[in-house]
């Protein structure tokens, strides 16, 4: 693949935020299906977006976080909690910010990212954290 800075940024940052492991099985599942979607969210979403310079990435986890909870998005919201703690949110913020949501988004949507967020705490916790270190 040619160099390009921005899809190399969006490399760097999506690694810091979600982990090695994570990004290289998603590379590694990658078809010839998948490729623009994978080219397209390290591209636009970590570097066009995440890396730019008007907040941290601990409030960028903050409100992805509370995002996923307010669309229902269970199913990405274990791997942005792990990015949050990455980031340095610690687990009672990431509470708060569930806790928050469900002011505005629905107590059934915050309940159901709680039970997630508790469990991939957990599993954190246990582990001693995620196989990759915080950037």
């Amino acid at each position: 693949m040619a160099e390009d800075p921005i899809r190399d940024a969006g490399m760097e940052v999506r690694r810091a935020v979600l982990g090695d492991a994570h990004v290289d099985r998603a590379i590694e599942r990658t078809t010839d299906f998948t490729a623009p979607f994978q080219d397209f969210i390290t591209r636009y979403a970590w570097g066009s977006v995440w890396t730019r310079p008007g907040l941290e990435r601990r409030t960028r986890s903050a409100i992805t976080l509370a995002v996923l909870t307010a669309l229902g998005r269970e199913n990405e919201i274990a791997m942005h909690v792990r990015g949050a703690l990455r980031n340095g949110m610690t687990p009672e913020e990431i509470g708060e910010v569930l806790l928050h949501t469900a002011i505005y988004a629905g107590v059934p949507a915050a309940n159901a990212a709680y039970a997630i967020a508790q469990r991939t705490i957990d599993e954190e916790t246990a582990t001693g954290g995620s196989e990759d270190p915080p950037a």
